[in-house]
Protein backbone atom coordinates (compact mmCIF):
# COMPACT_ATOMS: atom_id res chain seq x y z
CA UNK A 1 0.00 0.00 0.00
CA UNK A 2 1.24 3.49 -0.76
CA UNK A 3 1.31 6.36 1.44
CA UNK A 4 -0.46 9.37 0.57
CA UNK A 5 0.21 12.47 1.07
CA UNK A 6 -2.11 15.48 0.74
CA UNK A 7 -2.10 19.57 1.56
CA UNK A 8 -5.36 20.84 2.43
CA UNK A 9 -6.03 24.88 2.46
CA UNK A 10 -9.43 25.95 4.14
CA UNK A 11 -10.32 27.63 0.85
CA UNK A 12 -9.65 24.66 -0.80
CA UNK A 13 -11.94 22.97 1.78
CA UNK A 14 -14.57 25.33 1.52
CA UNK A 15 -15.06 25.29 -2.00
CA UNK A 16 -15.00 21.55 -2.26
CA UNK A 17 -17.41 21.46 0.81
CA UNK A 18 -20.57 24.63 0.39
CA UNK A 19 -21.66 26.19 3.20
CA UNK A 20 -23.69 23.38 4.05
CA UNK A 21 -21.04 21.00 3.94
CA UNK A 22 -18.78 23.52 6.90
CA UNK A 23 -22.13 23.45 8.93
CA UNK A 24 -22.24 19.24 9.28
CA UNK A 25 -18.62 18.91 10.11
CA UNK A 26 -18.47 20.97 12.69
CA UNK A 27 -20.68 18.35 14.76
CA UNK A 28 -19.00 14.79 13.19
CA UNK A 29 -16.21 12.72 14.27
CA UNK A 30 -15.79 9.82 14.83
CA UNK A 31 -3.98 1.73 11.32
CA UNK A 32 -3.17 -1.05 10.25
CA UNK A 33 0.02 -1.66 7.80
CA UNK A 34 0.86 0.42 4.80
CA UNK A 35 3.35 0.64 2.79
CA UNK A 36 6.35 3.27 2.42
CA UNK A 37 6.45 4.15 -1.20
CA UNK A 38 6.63 7.42 -2.86
CA UNK A 39 3.40 10.05 -1.48
CA UNK A 40 0.38 10.90 -3.76
CA UNK A 41 0.37 14.65 -3.60
CA UNK A 42 -2.85 16.99 -3.40
CA UNK A 43 -1.70 20.38 -3.00
CA UNK A 44 -3.55 23.90 -2.57
CA UNK A 45 -3.34 27.16 -3.16
CA UNK A 46 -0.17 27.86 -0.90
CA UNK A 47 0.92 24.00 -1.31
CA UNK A 48 4.13 23.00 -3.28
CA UNK A 49 4.55 20.65 -5.65
CA UNK A 50 6.02 18.12 -3.28
CA UNK A 51 3.08 18.40 -0.59
CA UNK A 52 4.37 20.90 1.24
CA UNK A 53 2.89 23.84 2.25
CA UNK A 54 4.16 27.70 3.46
CA UNK A 55 4.18 27.96 7.13
CA UNK A 56 5.62 29.08 10.23
CA UNK A 57 8.04 27.32 11.93
CA UNK A 58 7.72 26.25 15.47
CA UNK A 59 8.15 28.67 18.32
CA UNK A 60 6.32 31.68 19.68
CA UNK A 61 3.25 32.69 18.43
CA UNK A 62 2.62 32.91 14.61
CA UNK A 63 0.12 34.49 12.51
CA UNK A 64 -0.49 31.37 10.66
CA UNK A 65 0.02 27.68 11.50
CA UNK A 66 0.78 24.20 9.97
CA UNK A 67 -0.36 21.32 10.81
CA UNK A 68 0.61 17.79 9.31
CA UNK A 69 -1.25 14.04 10.62
CA UNK A 70 0.41 11.06 9.76
CA UNK A 71 -2.00 7.73 9.51
CA UNK A 72 -1.35 4.52 9.55
CA UNK A 73 -4.04 3.11 7.28
CA UNK A 74 -6.11 5.19 4.94
CA UNK A 75 -8.60 7.77 5.71
CA UNK A 76 -11.23 6.02 4.13
CA UNK A 77 -11.66 2.64 6.04
CA UNK A 78 -14.54 4.18 8.51
CA UNK A 79 -12.33 3.65 11.54
CA UNK A 80 -9.84 5.04 13.14
CA UNK A 81 -8.11 7.02 10.71
CA UNK A 82 -10.88 8.38 9.49
CA UNK A 83 -11.93 9.63 13.22
CA UNK A 84 -9.32 11.60 12.95
CA UNK A 85 -9.20 12.69 9.77
CA UNK A 86 -12.95 14.27 10.92
CA UNK A 87 -11.02 16.33 13.58
CA UNK A 88 -8.44 17.70 11.19
CA UNK A 89 -11.44 18.27 8.76
CA UNK A 90 -13.06 20.30 11.56
CA UNK A 91 -10.34 22.51 12.25
CA UNK A 92 -9.45 22.77 8.88
CA UNK A 93 -13.07 24.78 8.17
CA UNK A 94 -12.85 26.22 11.70
CA UNK A 95 -9.51 28.35 11.14
CA UNK A 96 -8.77 30.75 8.50
CA UNK A 97 -5.18 31.36 9.42
CA UNK A 98 -4.48 27.10 9.40
CA UNK A 99 -3.03 24.83 6.85
CA UNK A 100 -3.34 21.05 7.23
CA UNK A 101 -1.66 18.13 5.57
CA UNK A 102 -1.96 14.79 6.21
CA UNK A 103 -0.26 11.41 4.84
CA UNK A 104 -2.38 7.92 5.05
CA UNK A 105 -1.56 4.26 5.17
CA UNK A 106 2.19 5.04 6.93
CA UNK A 107 3.65 1.60 8.24
CA UNK A 108 5.62 2.37 11.52
CA UNK A 109 8.51 1.10 9.98
CA UNK A 110 8.38 4.30 7.45
CA UNK A 111 7.02 6.73 10.03
CA UNK A 112 10.48 8.66 11.07
CA UNK A 113 10.92 9.26 7.26
CA UNK A 114 7.42 10.44 7.32
CA UNK A 115 7.63 12.84 10.26
CA UNK A 116 11.10 14.13 9.10
CA UNK A 117 9.94 15.21 5.76
CA UNK A 118 7.24 17.14 7.94
CA UNK A 119 9.34 18.61 10.20
CA UNK A 120 12.16 19.32 7.51
CA UNK A 121 9.26 21.74 5.79
CA UNK A 122 6.78 23.72 7.10
CA UNK A 123 4.87 21.97 9.90
CA UNK A 124 4.85 24.33 12.87
CA UNK A 125 3.23 21.01 14.43
CA UNK A 126 3.13 17.61 13.89
CA UNK A 127 0.11 14.34 15.01
CA UNK A 128 1.18 10.77 14.79
CA UNK A 129 -1.88 8.75 15.34
CA UNK A 130 -1.14 5.58 16.01
CA UNK A 131 0.69 3.70 19.47
CA UNK A 132 3.25 2.54 17.37
CA UNK A 133 4.53 6.00 16.17
CA UNK A 134 6.10 6.78 19.49
CA UNK A 135 9.81 6.05 19.37
CA UNK A 136 9.95 7.57 15.57
CA UNK A 137 8.30 10.50 16.99
CA UNK A 138 10.19 10.79 19.56
CA UNK A 139 13.41 10.19 17.89
CA UNK A 140 12.63 12.92 15.08
CA UNK A 141 11.41 15.12 17.94
CA UNK A 142 14.65 15.30 19.43
CA UNK A 143 16.44 16.46 16.00
CA UNK A 144 13.60 19.11 15.48
CA UNK A 145 13.58 20.93 18.85
CA UNK A 146 11.70 24.09 16.97
CA UNK A 147 8.74 21.87 16.05
CA UNK A 148 5.95 20.80 18.15
CA UNK A 149 5.15 16.92 18.26
CA UNK A 150 1.46 15.06 19.82
CA UNK A 151 1.96 11.31 19.61
CA UNK A 152 -1.39 9.70 20.10
CA UNK A 153 -1.86 6.69 22.37
CA UNK A 154 1.77 6.47 23.85
CA UNK A 155 2.89 7.32 27.42
CA UNK A 156 6.23 9.35 26.27
CA UNK A 157 6.55 12.83 26.58
CA UNK A 158 9.31 15.48 26.12
CA UNK A 159 9.79 18.95 25.86
CA UNK A 160 8.58 19.52 22.28
CA UNK A 161 6.26 16.56 22.63
CA UNK A 162 3.00 15.98 24.11
CA UNK A 163 0.75 12.90 24.30
CA UNK A 164 -2.72 12.62 24.02
CA UNK A 165 -5.71 9.73 24.17
CA UNK A 166 -9.59 10.18 25.36
CA UNK A 167 -11.33 7.84 27.82
CA UNK A 168 -13.41 5.97 25.72
CA UNK A 169 -13.50 3.08 28.59
CA UNK A 170 -16.46 5.55 29.65
CA UNK A 171 -18.68 4.93 26.80
CA UNK A 172 -17.30 1.33 26.27
CA UNK A 173 -19.06 0.81 29.69
CA UNK A 174 -21.93 2.43 28.44
CA UNK A 175 -21.93 0.34 25.40
CA UNK A 176 -21.38 -2.87 27.32
CA UNK A 177 -24.16 -1.53 29.76
CA UNK A 178 -26.48 -1.86 26.44
CA UNK A 179 -24.96 -4.93 25.64
CA UNK A 180 -26.04 -6.69 29.46
CA UNK A 181 -29.63 -5.51 28.80
CA UNK A 182 -30.43 -6.50 25.46
CA UNK A 183 -28.28 -9.90 25.34
CA UNK A 184 -30.27 -13.39 25.74
CA UNK A 185 -27.74 -15.74 25.97
CA UNK A 186 -25.55 -14.07 28.58
CA UNK A 187 -22.38 -14.43 26.19
CA UNK A 188 -20.97 -11.21 24.54
CA UNK A 189 -17.93 -11.23 21.85
CA UNK A 190 -14.99 -9.11 21.58
CA UNK A 191 -12.64 -9.05 18.38
CA UNK A 192 -9.56 -6.81 20.05
CA UNK A 193 -6.58 -5.92 18.40
CA UNK A 194 -2.88 -6.27 20.44
CA UNK A 195 -2.72 -7.17 24.02
CA UNK A 196 -1.55 -3.75 25.39
CA UNK A 197 -2.88 -1.68 28.18
CA UNK A 198 -5.55 0.50 25.47
CA UNK A 199 -7.47 -2.47 24.57
CA UNK A 200 -7.53 -4.18 27.98
CA UNK A 201 -8.85 -1.08 29.65
CA UNK A 202 -11.59 -0.79 27.00
CA UNK A 203 -12.32 -4.78 26.91
CA UNK A 204 -12.87 -4.50 31.53
CA UNK A 205 -15.07 -1.45 30.76
CA UNK A 206 -17.02 -2.85 28.41
CA UNK A 207 -17.63 -5.81 30.88
CA UNK A 208 -18.19 -3.86 33.71
CA UNK A 209 -20.88 -2.01 32.10
CA UNK A 210 -22.34 -5.28 31.27
CA UNK A 211 -22.18 -7.20 34.35
CA UNK A 212 -23.45 -3.95 35.96
CA UNK A 213 -27.12 -4.36 34.57
CA UNK A 214 -26.44 -8.38 34.10
CA UNK A 215 -24.71 -10.62 36.48
CA UNK A 216 -25.05 -13.51 34.37
CA UNK A 217 -23.33 -11.78 31.76
CA UNK A 218 -19.66 -13.25 30.27
CA UNK A 219 -17.48 -11.49 27.64
CA UNK A 220 -15.42 -13.67 25.32
CA UNK A 221 -12.20 -12.07 23.71
CA UNK A 222 -10.55 -13.12 20.27
CA UNK A 223 -7.02 -11.24 19.50
CA UNK A 224 -6.08 -10.40 15.81
CA UNK A 225 -2.79 -8.80 16.74
CA UNK A 226 -3.55 -6.17 14.34
CA UNK A 227 -5.52 -3.08 14.20
CA UNK A 228 -6.46 -3.46 10.33
CA UNK A 229 -6.92 -6.45 9.08
CA UNK A 230 -10.78 -7.07 7.76
CA UNK A 231 -10.17 -10.48 6.91
CA UNK A 232 -8.65 -11.72 10.33
CA UNK A 233 -11.24 -9.81 12.15
CA UNK A 234 -14.11 -11.38 10.32
CA UNK A 235 -12.39 -14.92 11.21
CA UNK A 236 -12.44 -13.62 15.03
CA UNK A 237 -15.67 -13.04 14.47
CA UNK A 238 -17.40 -16.09 13.17
CA UNK A 239 -15.37 -17.93 16.18
CA UNK A 240 -17.16 -15.96 18.47
CA UNK A 241 -20.36 -16.64 16.80
CA UNK A 242 -19.67 -20.29 17.03
CA UNK A 243 -19.51 -19.67 20.85
CA UNK A 244 -22.85 -18.38 20.38
CA UNK A 245 -22.39 -15.09 21.56
CA UNK A 246 -24.96 -12.64 20.86
CA UNK A 247 -23.41 -9.24 20.94
CA UNK A 248 -20.74 -8.43 19.20
CA UNK A 249 -18.02 -5.34 20.10
CA UNK A 250 -14.60 -4.50 19.03
CA UNK A 251 -11.24 -2.99 19.07
CA UNK A 252 -10.19 -2.69 15.66
CA UNK A 253 -9.88 -0.14 12.69
CA UNK A 254 -12.18 -1.96 10.58
CA UNK A 255 -15.92 -2.53 10.62
CA UNK A 256 -15.39 -6.11 9.90
CA UNK A 257 -16.45 -7.88 13.03
CA UNK A 258 -19.54 -5.27 13.43
CA UNK A 259 -20.37 -6.49 9.48
CA UNK A 260 -19.99 -10.53 10.44
CA UNK A 261 -22.33 -9.91 13.35
CA UNK A 262 -24.62 -7.61 11.67
CA UNK A 263 -24.71 -10.74 8.92
CA UNK A 264 -25.19 -13.55 11.08
CA UNK A 265 -28.68 -11.36 12.76
CA UNK A 266 -27.19 -10.18 16.32
CA UNK A 267 -26.45 -6.88 18.04
CA UNK A 268 -23.48 -5.19 16.60
CA UNK A 269 -21.34 -2.74 18.25
CA UNK A 270 -18.57 -0.90 16.11
CA UNK A 271 -15.96 1.69 17.67
CA UNK A 272 -14.33 4.78 16.26
CA UNK A 273 -17.23 6.13 13.95
CA UNK A 274 -20.96 5.53 13.26
CA UNK A 275 -21.81 2.80 11.96
CA UNK A 276 -25.48 2.41 11.75
CA UNK A 277 -25.19 2.27 7.89
CA UNK A 278 -23.46 -0.63 7.97
CA UNK A 279 -25.23 -3.03 10.34
CA UNK A 280 -28.94 -1.56 9.96
CA UNK A 281 -31.24 -3.46 12.44
CA UNK A 282 -28.73 -5.31 14.13
CA UNK A 283 -27.12 -2.31 15.06
CA UNK A 284 -26.55 -1.60 19.15
CA UNK A 285 -24.29 1.34 19.08
CA UNK A 286 -20.58 3.03 18.95
CA UNK A 287 -18.03 4.17 21.32
CA UNK A 288 -17.03 7.44 18.92
CA UNK A 289 -14.41 9.72 18.98
CA UNK A 290 -14.52 13.85 18.27
CA UNK A 291 -10.86 14.41 17.90
CA UNK A 292 -11.23 18.36 16.81
CA UNK A 293 -12.29 18.81 20.65
CA UNK A 294 -8.50 18.12 21.09
CA UNK A 295 -7.01 19.54 17.90
CA UNK A 296 -9.10 22.29 17.84
CA UNK A 297 -7.29 24.67 21.51
CA UNK A 298 -3.67 22.35 20.93
CA UNK A 299 -3.95 24.48 17.31
CA UNK A 300 -4.62 27.61 18.87
CA UNK A 301 -2.08 27.50 21.35
CA UNK A 302 0.61 26.64 18.46
CA UNK A 303 -0.42 30.16 17.19
CA UNK A 304 -0.86 31.98 20.43
CA UNK A 305 2.54 31.01 21.20
CA UNK A 306 1.04 28.87 24.55
CA UNK A 307 1.89 25.22 23.73
CA UNK A 308 3.54 23.22 26.23
CA UNK A 309 3.85 19.37 26.28
CA UNK A 310 1.28 17.69 28.40
CA UNK A 311 -0.50 14.15 29.06
CA UNK A 312 -4.17 15.10 27.53
CA UNK A 313 -6.95 12.12 28.89
CA UNK A 314 -9.84 13.48 29.24
CA UNK A 315 -13.35 11.97 29.04
CA UNK A 316 -17.10 11.84 27.92
CA UNK A 317 -17.48 15.53 29.74
CA UNK A 318 -14.86 17.22 27.59
CA UNK A 319 -16.60 16.16 24.35
CA UNK A 320 -13.12 14.28 23.07
CA UNK A 321 -15.32 10.67 23.06
CA UNK A 322 -19.28 9.77 23.29
CA UNK A 323 -21.45 7.34 22.63
CA UNK A 324 -23.20 7.41 18.83
CA UNK A 325 -26.91 7.43 18.19
CA UNK A 326 -28.87 4.36 19.24
CA UNK A 327 -29.74 1.92 16.62
CA UNK A 328 -33.27 1.51 15.47
CA UNK A 329 -34.32 -1.80 17.29
CA UNK A 330 -32.31 -1.13 20.18
CA UNK A 331 -35.45 -1.41 23.32
CA UNK A 332 -36.05 1.59 25.75
CA UNK A 333 -35.52 -0.05 28.38
CA UNK A 334 -31.38 0.02 27.30
CA UNK A 335 -31.47 3.70 26.50
CA UNK A 336 -32.52 4.49 29.69
CA UNK A 337 -30.11 2.48 31.57
CA UNK A 338 -27.48 4.05 29.92
CA UNK A 339 -28.76 6.97 29.94
CA UNK A 340 -29.00 7.43 33.72
CA UNK A 341 -25.52 5.81 34.38
CA UNK A 342 -24.20 8.83 31.60
CA UNK A 343 -25.68 11.34 34.12
CA UNK A 344 -24.17 9.66 37.00
CA UNK A 345 -20.68 9.33 35.15
CA UNK A 346 -21.04 13.22 34.48
CA UNK A 347 -22.03 14.18 37.27
CA UNK A 348 -19.07 12.64 39.23
CA UNK A 349 -21.35 9.85 41.08
CA UNK A 350 -20.23 6.93 38.63
CA UNK A 351 -16.77 5.18 38.00
CA UNK A 352 -16.24 2.81 36.00
CA UNK A 353 -13.54 0.87 38.00
CA UNK A 354 -15.23 1.02 41.55
CA UNK A 355 -16.35 -2.65 42.89
CA UNK A 356 -13.28 -4.16 40.36
CA UNK A 357 -9.87 -5.04 41.36
CA UNK A 358 -8.70 -1.68 39.57
CA UNK A 359 -10.83 0.36 42.04
CA UNK A 360 -8.53 3.33 43.53
CA UNK A 361 -5.66 2.81 40.96
CA UNK A 362 -4.38 6.00 39.57
CA UNK A 363 -4.11 7.12 36.11
CA UNK A 364 -0.79 5.78 35.81
CA UNK A 365 -1.94 2.61 36.07
CA UNK A 366 -5.20 2.93 34.33
CA UNK A 367 -2.98 4.31 31.49
CA UNK A 368 -0.53 1.86 30.65
CA UNK A 369 -0.18 -1.00 33.34
CA UNK A 370 -3.27 -2.44 32.98
CA UNK A 371 -2.37 -5.81 31.92
CA UNK A 372 -5.29 -8.40 33.29
CA UNK A 373 -9.13 -9.03 32.95
CA UNK A 374 -11.84 -8.40 35.04
CA UNK A 375 -13.81 -10.97 36.51
CA UNK A 376 -16.76 -11.02 33.78
CA UNK A 377 -13.90 -11.98 31.12
CA UNK A 378 -13.46 -15.20 30.43
CA UNK A 379 -9.62 -16.51 30.12
CA UNK A 380 -6.46 -14.48 30.69
CA UNK A 381 -4.32 -11.89 28.86
CA UNK A 382 -2.11 -13.46 26.48
CA UNK A 383 1.64 -12.55 26.75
Amino acid sequence: MVDKKHTKSRRELLTALGAAGITGLAGCSGGGDGGGGEPATDTADGGAADGTATGSDGGSGTDSVTAAWVYNSEVGDLGWSWAHNEGRKAVAAEYDWLETEYTEAVAPADSERVFEQYAQGDADIIFGCTFEYQDPMASVAEQYPDTYFEHNTGYLTMENMGRYMGRIYQPRYLAGQAAGTVTETDTLGYVAAFPIPEVIRGINAYALGAASVNDSATLKVRWTNSWFDPPTESEAANALLDEDVDVMAQHQDSPAALRAAADAGIWATGYDAPMGDIAGENYLTSPIWHWEEFYGPTIESVRDGTWESDAYWEGIESGICSLDDWGPEVPQEAKDTVSEARSAMLDGDLDVWTGSAFEGEGDEFLFQEMSSYVDAVEGEVPN
